[in-house]
């Protein structure tokens, strides 16, 4: 008998809320009476900071109870302001949580949350130059026990390789199916995992003799492109501001973050290298890489590698719209980076400083 009291109770609540909302001039939908509003009208921000915010409130309905939130975090409103914070950056929802006549009313508004820091610019010195096969379309580097390997694309031409950096020296390769387009690659947990482009699917290798041992399937990543790793999960840009992380085991996306600067949201990411805690990234068919904070997704600097494809021999293979800078694997043990090119006959160990 309680229970069926409460639950008449909890009706006529409800029935008193919407007759209340019919009596402000007809409106069913509480959400629409109200909204939020920020400093400026304004809906790009700096990660921290401090925004003048205020519900509108069409009818001067009551409110009893207001609660802001981003990220399922809570923020805090002080003397009318919040500080906008939040562990990621990129594309947010900021959320309010009303109590009126006892009832909750949730908004939503849509803002960017972007870096507090522009990026800062970075340089390099060329420390040694290697031959390169000039016929590969280098979509991946990466190395392991001093062994470079390296993916290259175009459907057709597609492969998976090992090669002797020094020398070029292809040791072996494995060529793919001539209707895929071979993207990035990384090494975790004796495994070499390979993306294709716009098939929808990856392959797993073991890195000894290339042998496949299976194809994965993406989720709701678009395309795959980058592909690295931090020693636990999988790292994977797919042609849009998100970078996805990926369970090793599984292969599901489990998150991303979007990489921005503090103007805007980025969405040209490509090869991938994670470094004590950064991404390095080429940038689509530039000059140049970024380095993303892999927790974030600000864009903390920019090298720029402009004069690097001056020192490439132009081959027949060169294509002048596409035989740009990509591919880019870090050497633990010299402490250096390699970057080449679609169709470069040249490999370059570098180093990376911030520029004078």
């Amino acid at each position: 008998m309680k229970h069926i009291i409460k639950t008449m109770v909890k009706l006529l609540s409800i029935f008193g809320f919407l007759l209340f909302f019919l009596g402000c001039g007809g409106e069913t939908d509480p959400a629409k009476l109200f909204t939020i509003q920020l400093e400026g009208n304004k809906n790009k921000f700096q990660h921290n900071q401090k925004v003048g915010v205020a519900i509108g409130n069409k009818k001067n309905i009551e409110i009893s109870e207001i609660q802001y939130s981003m990220d399922g975090q809570e923020l805090v409103l002080t003397d009318g302001k919040l500080t906008l914070s939040s562990k990621t950056l990129g594309n947010k929802m900021l959320k309010a949580k009303l109590t009126v006549e006892g009832q909750p009313v949730e908004l939503e508004k849509k803002i960017k949350l972007l870096s507090a820091t522009a990026p800062e610019v970075y340089t390099y010195d060329i420390i040694n130059t290697y031959p390169h096969d000039p016929k590969a379309y280098t979509q991946g580097l990466e190395f392991s026990n001093g062994i470079l390997y390296e993916s290259t694309g175009k459907k057709g031409a597609s492969t998976i390789r090992k090669v002797n950096f020094e020398t070029g020296e292809i040791l072996q390769k494995i060529d793919l199916d001539k209707t895929v387009f071979g993207e990035g690659i990384t090494l975790l947990n004796d495994k070499l995992y390979q993306l294709t482009w716009r098939s929808g699917l990856g392959y797993i290798y073991n890195p000894s003799n290339l042998e496949k041992i299976k194809n994965f399937s993406y989720g709701e990543s678009r395309e795959g492109w980058g592909l690295c790793n931090d020693g636990k999960q999988l790292y994977k840009s797919d042609g849009t501001e998100k970078i996805w992380f990926l369970e090793p085991s599984t292969l599901q996306e489990m998150g991303y973050i979007e990489t921005v600067t503090n103007k805007s949201i980025f969405n040209m990411a490509n090869e991938l290298e994670y470094v004590d805690g950064k991404l390095y990234a080429n940038v689509y068919q530039k000059e140049s890489m970024m380095i993303i904070d892999a927790a974030s997704g600000a864009i903390e600097g920019v090298i720029n590698f402009g004069g690097l494809k001056n020192k490439v021999k132009k081959g027949p293979e060169w294509d002048e719209g596409n035989s740009v800078l990509n591919g880019v694997a870090y050497h633990k043990e010299r402490e250096t980076f390699f970057v080449t090119g679609k169709n470069w006959n040249k490999l370059f160990e570098v180093k990376i400083r911030k520029k004078n």
